[in-house]
């Protein structure tokens, strides 16, 4: 499976890489497309503004950013997740390990085409996001 995982500047998540790595291959296959070079890489909110400012000319904190280099029906990318922003998401929320998941969804969804510009398309993204929350056991893959 070409899925990999990678931490800068914060510590490597615990997580059950080879079950991760068969859900998000599942979801995939359940959009109808292959799965191809995936990366993730866990990082602080420092570096992940640094890469919003550098790439996006985004100005604040974000829990993940997504780059696309899918081709046709394979799916691959870069998918920067903010460690810090999700374990303060998951306060704010209250989502508990449940919100590392759905970050990791979120970015593979982007991939998939879903997207969370407009109100219609955030309450879609979070739809999908739950329906693929629904077929793991997070405590399982950590």
């Amino acid at each position: 499976m070409p899925i990999s995982f990678f931490a800068e500047d914060v510590k490597m998540p615990e997580l059950d890489v080879l079950k991760v790595k068969a859900w998000i291959n599942q979801v995939v296959e359940n959009n109808n497309k292959e799965t191809g070079n995936i990366n993730f890489i866990f990082c602080s909110d420092k570096y992940l503004l640094e890469i919003n400012q550098k790439y996006l000319n985004h100005d604040y904190f974000t829990d993940i950013v997504t780059f696309d280099y899918c081709e046709e029906n394979v799916i691959a990318g870069d998918i920067f997740i903010s460690i810090e922003r999700v374990a303060e998401n998951a306060k704010i929320f209250k989502s508990g390990s449940t919100e590392l998941f759905r970050v990791i969804i979120h970015g593979v969804l982007h991939l998939l085409g879903f997207n969370d510009s407009t109100p219609e398309e955030q309450t879609e993204m979070r739809a999908k996001e739950d329906e693929c929350l629904s077929t793991l056991n997070p405590k399982s893959l950590s």
